[in-house]
């Protein structure tokens, strides 16, 4: 399925569900086994206002700065550093800042190692054969290490008045009132987790729309906080990630002279909605200022899933992956220099999730003395 009315269906919690819906490789890599994108109705809510919990203003904020640091910090390093694959150095950022704010420790010997696995467990999603398995190695590890940090927590007396992510988590009950058993609390953090390392996907792809539309940087160097979110939302429009979500019907209907069968599994097309012709004008042209004028529909635009963030699937996260982005496509454009070597940018629309082939290389990176973000 794919378009606004298709997503606006495909969204309709009295027809479709999520329960046991997503191929059991894709839970023992991607979402984790009971994992809040397979529930449905109450326990849904329930596990969904624990997230929600996590997305104030203020916490995003924080996260923000966080990341922010890291970005000069790490472009400190580049410029005495003949040439970086940004790609790499952008997973390392964001699973340091993520984190910080979570309140998970990590040691410096560790950053490496944990950043492989999430990454790793990202690009399994959609894989068979030997990338299959890297992904379920580093999801074992990673519940492992979460759920050992989940029973340290919990075991604290008297228990811990913070408010990040691993205490909240930790100490979440169900609609029963039940604690979350270790397993499943280390599978909701790790989606926190995950999913903002995966924000370096796009990070990547902004980097490569500055260097492919330098006209996109004159204006951004402006300081215009109206068009950095344009650009941000043309982005995930315009670039591949995920292509598609999965649902299926709760019971047998008719829609627009099309049978669906109860029990029915559906995907609805997430790229080809937000390349939608009757949607989007000249959809294959990269156009941040066609946002100017966006309705803000819940479901004709959808790089994260549609619908509604505080009672439907749509992904809460959406509101860090765009915060996370103006920070960092701010400092590539007005808080450092970098050239682009010559270098493989093809993107491979077969492999889920894609990127440029070369992870986007730079070299001679100079920083400017105002980088921060505004």
């Amino acid at each position: 399925m794919s378009g606004e009315d298709a997503a606006s269906l495909f969204y309709d919690e009295e027809r479709f569900e999520r329960t046991g819906v997503a191929p059991l490789r894709v839970q023992e890599t991607l979402f984790g086994r009971g994992g809040v994108q397979g529930m449905d109705d109450l326990p849904h809510r329930r596990r969904k206002e624990m997230f929600l919990s996590l997305m104030s203003v203020e916490s995003i904020a924080r996260l923000a700065d966080l990341s922010d640091g890291q970005w000069r910090a790490y472009a400190t390093r580049w410029a005495k550093r003949d040439q970086v694959v940004l790609f790499d150095e952008a997973c390392e950022i964001l699973c340091r800042a993520v984190c910080v704010w979570a309140g998970v420790p990590l040691a410096e010997a560790d950053v490496q190692k944990r950043t492989r696995d999430f990454v790793a467990m990202i690009e399994a999603g959609a894989a068979v054969g030997p990338r299959h398995w890297r992904g379920r190695l580093a999801r074992n590890r990673t519940e492992g290490w979460i759920g050992g940090l989940v029973n340290q927590v919990r075991a604290q007396s008297p228990p811990s008045d913070e408010g990040d992510a691993l205490q909240v988590i930790a100490r979440h009950r169900d609609a029963q009132g039940r604690l979350l058993n270790s397993e499943l609390a280390a599978v909701g953090l790790i989606n926190l987790l995950r999913p903002t390392v995966a924000i370096a996907w796009y990070v990547t792809f902004a980097a490569l729309a500055l260097y492919q539309h330098p006209e996109c940087r004159a204006r951004l160097l402006t300081g215009e906080a109206e068009y950095r979110e344009w650009f941000v939302q043309e982005v995930r429009r315009y670039y591949p990630f995920f292509p598609a979500v999965a649902a299926r019907t709760r019971k047998e209907f008719d829609w627009k002279g099309y049978h669906f069968p109860h029990g029915t599994r559906v995907l609805l097309d997430l790229y080809g909605t937000d390349h939608d012709a009757r949607l989007w004008e000249r959809p294959d042209v990269f156009l941040p200022e066609r946002f100017r004028h966006w309705n803000r529909s819940a479901f004709n635009f959808v790089p994260q899933g549609g619908g509604e963030h505080r009672t439907g699937h749509r992904c809460p996260g959406e509101w860090i992956t765009i915060e996370l982005m103006k920070g960092a496509v701010a400092f590539m454009s007005a808080g450092m220099h970098f050239d682009v070597p010559q270098q493989d940018l093809r993107i491979n629309l077969s492999r889920i999730p894609t990127i440029p082939k070369s992870r986007f290389v730079i070299k001679q990176v100079r920083l400017n003395s105002r980088g921060e973000r505004e």
